[in-house]
């Protein structure tokens, strides 16, 4: 996919360092022409690393000149994006196979990200979203279990998850998310792939379930659903199990504009592009603990992290 950075950011970076981040303060965000007044709506999913990407580009619009009006924790996938379809919103962070196997109910796996951000970047062009460049990590969906219920029933991977809940229902229990339970590439996806017939409880607020799972067997989760980059898989102790037959795609995490809005402020996409390409991993993992675990609020998260890279001064 073409790269949407313009030559005015590059511009505006290569000043920044010949300069040394002079006594000014100014960072990436406040060297963009193109966006002093803008009026800007930015939304984001419920989740802690959606907000903190959301609270990043609020926080980097306003360093910019924009005005930025804040609808992040919005909602789950449906709610925002219907929002950006209708034009409520004007940008969000959605991820690469959220909208192949979500938006677009596509089933074929695409094991190359750039060719899965292509695939959806043309679909949603004709939609009228633009879609930014993918990050280099990804966030994807996993079953995770304690290190205990780990040794108690030496499952380690879903096809074995599979075998459990067959073998012994009681012990198969999976708890599982509002959104996951419906969603194509969430538990009706991986219970039709799998051929999995596990005992799901109604579904729980997302935190809860990590701290159910790690209370081990004598919870009411001995597998839980979590999102892969989650700070809290490593603070607890948890174990993802492999996804041995392939079913979930990739999620890399890329803004996602109004085309009307990326035509009239491209420097949007280009600031985005400048905030994504900063995190990899690790680091989203450890913005993540940092709210979870750390009990930071997300927009102090996000600022401070676009203050260590220069993005805004």
């Amino acid at each position: 996919m073409t790269s949407l950075r313009t030559p005015l950011l590059l511009l505006a970076v290569a000043a920044l360092l010949l300069a040394g981040c002079e006594d000014d303060g100014d960072g990436v965000a406040a060297e963009l022409e193109g966006l002093e007044g803008a009026d800007i709506t930015v939304a984001s999913k419920e989740f802690t690393e959606q907000v903190i990407l959301g609270q990043m580009l609020v926080i980097a619009l306003e360093d910019a000149g924009a005005d930025v009006t804040d609808e992040t924790s919005l909602a789950g996938t449906a709610v925002v994006r219907e929002a950006l379809e209708t034009g409520e919103i004007d940008a969000y962070w959605e991820y690469t196979g959220t909208a192949w196997a979500d938006i677009y109910g596509e089933t074929e796996i695409i094991a190359d990200p750039d060719e899965l951000l292509e695939q959806v970047a043309e679909r949603d062009a004709e939609a009228g979203i633009v879609w930014g460049e993918r990050a280099e990590f990804e966030n994807s969906y996993g079953i995770a279990q304690s290190q205990a219920v780990a040794d108690e029933f030496g499952v380690a991977t879903l096809s074995e998850l599979a075998e459990l809940a067959e073998e012994s229902p009681d012990d198969a229990t999976l708890c599982v998310a509002e959104e996951f339970a419906t969603r194509d590439d969430g538990l009706p996806g991986m219970t039709a792939h799998y051929d999995m017939d596990p005992t799901v409880p109604e579904p729980l607020d997302e935190g809860i379930i990590y701290t159910e799972v790690a209370d081990g067997p004598d919870s009411s989760c001995n597998f839980g659903m979590v999102f892969t980059t989650d700070g809290r898989i490593a603070a607890l102790d948890l174990e993802l199990l492999d996804d041995d037959e392939s079913f979930f795609p990739e999620y890399n995490p890329a803004i996602t504009v109004r085309e009307e809005v990326a035509e009239e402020h491209p420097e949007l996409i280009d600031l985005a592009n400048e905030i994504i390409a900063t995190i990899g991993f690790d680091e989203m993992q450890e913005l993540n603990a940092r709210a979870d675990e750390e009990g930071i609020p997300p927009e102090d998260v996000a600022r401070d992290w676009l203050e260590e890279q220069g993005i805004i001064g």
